[in-house]
């Protein structure tokens, strides 16, 4: 019988098909997973994309595209932490219970958002609500549960309990955020503590890293659409769906293309048309050059420099493939659901946090050792906010310090630690868990403890561009002193003088320290302009007529500044009014003299600057870093003295008004 030419070639076609799959030629390549990444990380662009602005509203898990500096204090003025009473600190010396120390009550009442009118004079204190701004001559808050009200004839007096310290209950202007500081750096990752610090000061709109637009495309004759009927031998496209979901997990945008069935021509004009429109594209099924997968065929014809591994030793996920067409990564994953989603976790979700400018996925809670006491309140369990620093025996959580109306405390700590409600205090040097806020547990590759600047910001913007993640911890100069002797910390600012050669901080060294220089900054007398009492005097003359004049008020600064020394030498003893008045930093000294409460104090010259405020040079002051000499070598440590050495540091440093060091002295 005669065989029809028709159906021979038909069962040659049918047999050459089944030889093809028989031989079970699947693979490129396989290699390993290491040697996958190595291909794939050389092979694509992992660089961070450009920036986008948008509300405060639509940026809840993004990543700032920018530095954000402070353009307002916060809080703006002094305020009351607790309601009560504002006074005068030395007006309740040993007060107590069996004596009593009665002040008389101001015809005022300072609710939030008003602003005080009368000054509060020695024996006098005015009534004031949570949150309500400090009048004039108050350097201490008493809580209304530590008075009792008196009914005088002539004007209400209270009977006060307990003696009160100078800024008791106050959270002095700046004190949280300060007017000029870096508030948040780029690379942040912005979670709602972030939106808060954000809208404290103000912003309405931020620039963001850009989402990385992934585009999900599945392919197979076998895949059906969800909420379709199924036809024989077909399945639910569900590898769509969890991708496109890991996707926003991972912190892209999915752009859903839909299910394609194995016919090349449509298959192919989907996926250059994802390539057009889209940074990354994410294919499942069709990679195993078995019957019918074509995927692979047609990766190989979109573009240089194409396919860079196919086929990797996993399981699940051998038949991976990881493309690039010019500067776009192309991934075929395997089309089982858990191999898809195995794979996409292992070269994907990393590639995408990378684009999206996240950093890796970090374990959840660590152990860490505290260093320092913590008090705390017997009858309630209390969680402290720490800050993670690596110490020579393992990881060393260091309270933060800030107070519960501070927006900055969480965004500055690293996870918190619970103590009992049973215990009085967490003794030092215990280990305690600490809870993670976000994703990361890194410690910081370098630690600076010690005073602050603003212009230390910018050497900190410098160590971040170079991939060095760094933690400047504020807890002034002797602090940080303390810290590089315990070897607490790398780096330490200081700025202190010694009373008897009048040499900064050279009188600091103990063996193993080195004395790095930094910059020197003008300390002078400030006041508001246009003040007659100070205006185009001399410092010397300026503070002769302040003292002369009982009621020119001062706003000193606290026990330990390197300020404060200098204060109390030009003092020489004396304590004018307004001397218990001691905020923390030179943005608080400056706002009060800005906003009236105070008429003039010592800071340095671009604070002064800063607030519009007048300014008569007393002396240069020198910010240097005591240095442990031990951890010199540190690739950290290097990259810090080297930034102090880098000419675009140092005009950035300049162009704030302070002068650094000669660099043959670094």
């Amino acid at each position: 019988m005669a065989i029809d030419p028709e159906q021979a070639r038909d069962a040659t076609t049918i047999l050459d098909a089944v030889r093809r799959a028989a031989r079970q030629e699947q693979f490129l390549e396989v290699v390993t997973p290491e040697e996958a990444h190595r291909r794939f990380e050389i092979g694509i662009d992992r660089s961070v994309l450009g920036p986008e602005s948008l509300p405060l509203a639509a940026i809840l898990g993004r990543v700032l595209a920018a530095d954000i500096i402070a353009p307002v204090d916060a809080p703006p003025f002094d305020r009351s932490n607790v309601d009560g009473f504002a006074v005068r600190a030395v007006d309740t010396i040993l007060a107590s219970g069996s004596a009593p120390r009665r002040l008389t009550l101001n015809a005022e009442v300072i609710a939030c958002g008003t602003a005080p009118s009368v000054e509060v004079k020695p024996g006098t204190a005015t009534a004031i609500a949570t949150g309500g701004v400090i009048p004039r001559g108050a350097d201490a808050v008493v809580m209304i549960e530590q008075t009792e009200l008196i009914e005088e004839e002539i004007s209400p007096a209270i009977d006060l309990r307990r003696a009160a310290a100078s800024g008791q209950f106050i959270s002095y202007a700046g004190s949280d955020i300060a007017r000029g500081e870096t508030l948040l750096r780029k690379g942040t990752p912005i979670g709602s503590r972030e939106i808060g610090m954000l809208a404290a000061c103000g912003f309405a709109a931020i620039e963001v890293v850009r989402r990385p637009r992934v585009a999900v495309l599945s392919t197979g004759d076998e895949l059906v659409e969800p909420g379709q009927p199924l036809h024989p031998g077909g399945v639910y496209d569900s590898n769509g769906a969890i991708i496109a979901a890991a996707i926003v997990e991972a912190g892209g945008e999915p752009v859903p293309f839909g299910a394609f069935p194995d016919e090349e021509t449509a298959l192919e004009l989907a996926m250059r048309t994802a390539l057009q429109s889209c940074d990354i594209v994410v294919l499942s099924g069709g990679t195993s050059k078995g019957a019918g997968d074509l995927s692979h065929r047609i990766v190989s014809r979109l573009g240089k420099p194409g396919i860079l591994v196919h086929g990797v030793a996993l399981k699940p996920g051998k038949p991976l493939c990881l493309a690039a067409i010019g500067d776009k990564p192309l991934i075929v994953l395997p089309g089982f659901p858990t191999s898809a989603i195995f794979t996409f976790h292992a070269f994907v979700a990393p590639l995408i946090r990378a684009r999206a400018g996240l950093s890796p996925e970090a374990a959840k809670a660590v152990t860490a050792r505290v260093p320092v006491r913590i008090a705390s309140e017997l009858g309630r369990e209390e969680f402290v906010l720490v800050s993670l620093v690596a110490g020579s025996d393992g990881l060393i959580a260091f309270p933060t310090g800030k107070g519960s109306g501070a927006v900055t405390a969480f965004a500055q700590a690293d996870g918190f630690l619970a103590i009992d409600a049973l215990a009085a205090s967490l003794d030092a040097d215990t280990a305690a868990e600490v809870t993670l806020i976000g994703d990361e547990a890194r410690a910081p590759a370098l630690v600076i403890m010690g005073s602050h600047d603003v212009a230390l910001d910018v050497v900190v913007g410098a160590l971040a561009e170079c991939g060095f993640h760094s933690r400047a911890i504020a807890v002034g100069s002797l602090g940080g002193v303390h810290a590089a002797r315990r070897g607490e910390c790398d780096v330490a600012p200081v700025h202190l003088v010694d009373p008897a050669t009048g040499i900064y901080n050279k009188h600091l060294l103990t063996p193993g320290l080195a004395l790095v220089p930094g910059w020197r900054r003008m300390q002078g007398f400030v006041f508001r302009p246009g003040d007659t009492r100070f205006q185009d005097r001399s410092a010397d003359a300026a503070l002769k007529a302040a003292l002369a004049d009982p009621a020119v008020l001062m706003v000193n600064r606290n026990t330990g500044s390197g300020t404060r020394v200098l204060v109390d030498g030009l003092l020489r003893g004396l304590r004018p009014a307004g001397y218990a008045n001691q905020p923390r930093s030179h943005n608080a000294v400056a706002a009060a003299i800005a906003q009236n409460r105070a008429d003039w104090g010592i800071a340095i010259e671009p604070v002064a600057r800063m607030y519009g405020l007048g300014f008569l040079p007393i002396a240069p002051e020198y910010y240097d870093f005591l240095l442990i000499e031990a951890r010199r070598a540190r690739p950290a440590v290097q990259a810090f003295l080297d930034a102090l050495r880098d000419e675009t540091v140092r005009a950035r440093i300049r162009a704030l008004g302070m002068e650094p060091a000669d660099q043959a002295s670094i």
